[in-house]
């Protein structure tokens, strides 16, 4: 595993972290997510993401809970959570410095740590102005409930609004930002977000390296895996939306690029978002790199399965992890011409903005 710097910080990140989203508290409890999280440590992970929405909390309290239990020294890893959808209530979402405040002494309850490394605001507020999110961002860091703050979907006008604040206000900025980015999603992070990496040395964390698994190649048109993320109710809208006949031609090209190198397709499509140099960290995670594994686990732990088949199932997943863990072997192997080859097949890359200086 290598280590880079989150931005322009002195933190250093995994280029291959770990997130809790959609599967922590929903399917997976205290004892299962012990043994993804050691198997993600001895890949040499030390970056793990959070937020207070994912199962309505639980998931921070089952990644601390399995933390503590692990007898994890709290120096050796980096913990992110994200505040902005923290309940029904009119002040328990948001950006206010309310809901700020009161967020992130939640998490941190939940936790059961004095302070994350990292405080996202999940998605920009349009209701709350950013002064005053930039103002209770720095409240909290004095306070030392969190190290450094960034910023997760937010566009290229709105950070450099909070970095106009932080600069006025002789505050801490943004250091981070946390887009969806893949080889089928490339605008904000190749394009958009471009003068932000000199301008303020902003870092990225980004999520959805395999395209909700649509870039592992294991979809086709008629044929859903049932131990697939698509296979599940909730995300049959999305399965509709991804698996379109042109998206999937551009991923059955790739197979044979990937088999060139010798590797699975998911490792290409990990390794080509890591290769970004200006990508801190990729999340991966239970939803992301366990894949086929994950959800055969899922489904042990939805139904009554034996303890068997769910060890059986912990197993499989650990397996995929570490499997997906080896594409930062194969970043050495994504050689301008391989790169080429990959942008001619997805046809994604952004166009250059014309420049009339």
């Amino acid at each position: 595993m290598q280590y880079k710097n989150l931005g322009r910080s002195g933190l250093k990140v995994s280029q291959l972290s770990f997130g809790a989203w959609v599967t922590f508290g929903n399917q997976l409890d205290v004892k299962e997510a012990k043994a993804l999280l050691q198997c993600c440590r001895d890949n040499g992970v030390n970056f793990f993401d959070n937020a207070e929405v994912y199962a309505n909390g639980r998931a921070e309290e089952i990644m601390g809970q399995a933390m503590r239990e692990l007898g994890w020294r709290r120096s050796d890893v980096v913990v992110s959570t994200k505040i902005f959808w923290g309940g029904a209530g009119p002040n328990d979402k948001g950006l206010s410095r309310k809901h700020i405040v009161e967020g992130t002494k939640a998490s941190l309850k939940r936790l059961d740590m004095e302070y994350v490394d990292v405080l996202y605001c999940h998605r920009p507020d349009a209701l709350t102005p950013i002064e005053e999110t930039v103002r209770a961002m720095n409240w909290v860091i004095d306070h030392g409930w969190a190290l450094y703050w960034g910023t997760s979907e937010w566009s290229a006008q709105q950070i450099t609004e909070a970095w106009g604040v932080a600069d006025r206000l002789d505050l801490v900025g943004p250091v981070v930002e946390q887009p969806e980015y893949n080889l089928l999603s490339r605008h904000k992070v190749e394009s958009e977000y471009l003068p932000l990496y000199n301008n303020y040395g902003l870092g990225l964390t980004t999520w959805s390296p395999l395209a909700s698994g649509v870039l592992t190649g294991k979809y086709t048109k008629d044929n859903i895996p049932p131990d697939s993320r698509f296979a599940l109710e909730n995300y049959k809208n999305l399965a509709n939306r991804s698996l379109v006949d042109d998206v999937l031609k551009k991923v059955n090209r790739l197979k044979p690029i990937a088999d060139e190198l010798g590797v699975p397709l998911s490792q290409l499509a990990i390794a080509w978002c890591a290769s970004n140099p200006n990508v801190s960290s990729v999340i991966t995670g239970a939803t992301k790199e366990s894949q086929d594994a994950l959800f055969k686990l899922i489904l042990y732990s939805m139904s009554s399965q034996s303890t068997s088949s769910e060890a059986d199932g912990a197993s499989l997943a650990k397996s995929k992890i570490q499997e997906n863990m080896k594409a930062i072997d194969v970043i050495p192997k994504l050689t301008p011409d391989v790169l080429e080859k990959i942008d001619a097949i997805v046809q994604t890359k952004p166009k250059r903005a014309e420049s009339y200086r």
